[in-house]
C-alpha cells in the first residue's frame, strides 16, 4: 500500500478530538510506504497549554500526529510534521522500517512533542532527517532493538535518548543501538540513557555512538540512573535497569554546562563496560572549565580526552 500526502494537511482543533491515542494512525500492514513531499500541520498551539501531564500524573495524552502499530517491511520518507500536539511520530511494535528525509519542526518550550518515539520495535532505521522539538527529538524505549540512526539533525530539543526505562513492571531489554553521524544544536541533552530509580528490572546494552557533534548542548554525554523530570521522586531508591557495553567515540563540539561528561549510574546495578574514546569538548562562552563526574560506572577510556576521563 502506498499512502501520499501532498500540500498542508492540518489536523482538527475541536475540542472532541483532543484527547484521541493518535491523528493518523496505520495497523497491521506489510510495505507500507508513507511519502509524498507535503506536510502534517497538528496545529498544537491550541492543545499544548492543556497539557497538564507535569502536573497531573493521571492527565489525558494528546493526540501523536501519526502512529505505527504493527507495521513491517516498510517505509516512511520525504514528509513534513510540524506543530504536533504530542508526538509527530510513534512506531510501536513494528519491524524492519525506514524512515529517511523527515523534516520535524515544533517549538522549543512545546511540551512532550518528541520528534519519533519508538517501543517494542525491531530492525528501525532512521536516516538523513532534520529534528526540531520541545522534547526528544528521538526516544527508545522498552523493547527497541536494533535501532539504526545516521545523518540526524537534532535541535532544539532534548537530545537522542535511550528511555526512559525502568517505570513500569515487565519492560523489555533495550539493545542494539548505533547512533552516527548526527548532530545537536543547542539542545538540552546530547546522546542520553534514562532510567527511573525504582524497583523495576531491565537492561540496556550493546549501545554504540560515532561521531557525534556537540553545537552549544548542555549535557552532550549523559547516562542519569535517577531520572526524575518532575520532582520529588524517590531518590533513596537504586534502579535496577543494568546498562552496559555502551561506547562514545569521537564526538566534539561545545557543552553549555561544565558538567559535560556525566555517568550517574547505579548503585544497585553500576553501569559495565563503558568506553569513551576519543572525546573533544570545549566550553561554551561563560561556561568554564569542563570536567566529567562518574557515579558507579566502570570502563575505559582511550585516546584523546577533553575533559579530563573520569573512567
Amino acid at each position: 500500500m502506498a499512502f501520499v500526502i501532498k500540500g498542508i494537511l492540518k489536523a482538527p482543533t475541536d475540542m472532541s478530538s483532543l484527547y484521541a491515542d493518535s491523528w493518523i494512525n496505520f495497523r497491521y500492514v506489510d510495505r507500507l510506504t508513507v511519502s509524498g513531499g507535503g506536510s502534517l500541520d497538528g496545529q498544537g498551539a491550541t492543545a499544548w497549554p492543556r497539557n497538564e501531564c507535569k502536573k497531573n500524573p493521571n492527565c489525558q495524552s494528546l493526540p501523536t500526529t501519526m502512529k505505527f502499530d504493527f507495521i513491517t517491511n516498510s517505509k516512511v520518507h520525504n514528509l513534513r510534521s510540524i506543530n504536533s500536539k504530542n508526538n509527530h511520530f510513534m512506531i510501536f511494535g513494528c519491524s524492519k522500517m525506514s524512515i529517511t528525509n523527515i523534516r520535524i519542526s515544533t517549538p522549543g518550550d512545546s511540551p512532550n512533542t518528541d520528534g519519533i518515539k519508538i517501543g517494542n520495535s525491531d530492525l528501525i532505521d532512521i536516516t538523513n532527517s532534520i529534528i526540531g522539538t520541545g522534547d526528544d527529538c528521538i526516544s527508545m524505549l522498552s523493547g527497541s532493538k536494533n535501532i539504526n540512526i545516521s545523518n540526524v539533525i537534532c535541535g532544539p530539543g532534548h537530545g537522542i535518548s535511550i528511555g526512559s526505562l525502568g517505570k513500569y513492571e515487565k519492560e523489555e531489554d533495550v539493545m542494539g543501538i548505533t547512533v552516527k553521524n548526527c548532530s545537536f544544536k543547542n539542545t538540552t541533552d546530547g546522546v542520553r540513557i534514562k532510567t527511573w530509580a525504582t524497583p523495576s528490572i531491565g537492561n540496556a546494552y550493546n549501545i554504540y555512538y560515532e561521531d557525534i557533534f556537540m553545537d552549544g548542548v548542555e549535557n552532550p554525554i549523559i547516562i542519569d540512573q535517577q531520572y526524575c523530570p518532575v520532582p520529588p521522586c524517590n531518590q533513596h531508591e537504586s534502579s535496577r535497569v543494568q546498562i552496559s557495553n555502551v561506547t562514545f567515540k569521537d564526538i566534539w563540539g561545545s557543552s553549555k554546562s561544565a558538567s559535560a561528561v556525566t555517568l550517574r549510574c547505579s548503585k544497585s546495578r553500576p553501569c559495565k563496560n563503558i568506553v569513551l574514546d576519543n572525546i573533544n569538548l570545549t566550553s561554551y562562552p561563560n561556561v568554564g572549565q569542563l570536567f566529567s563526574s562518574c557515579f558507579h560506572a566502570h570502563g575505559f577510556s582511550y585516546g584523546n580526552q577533553n575533559p579530563y576521563p573520569c573512567l
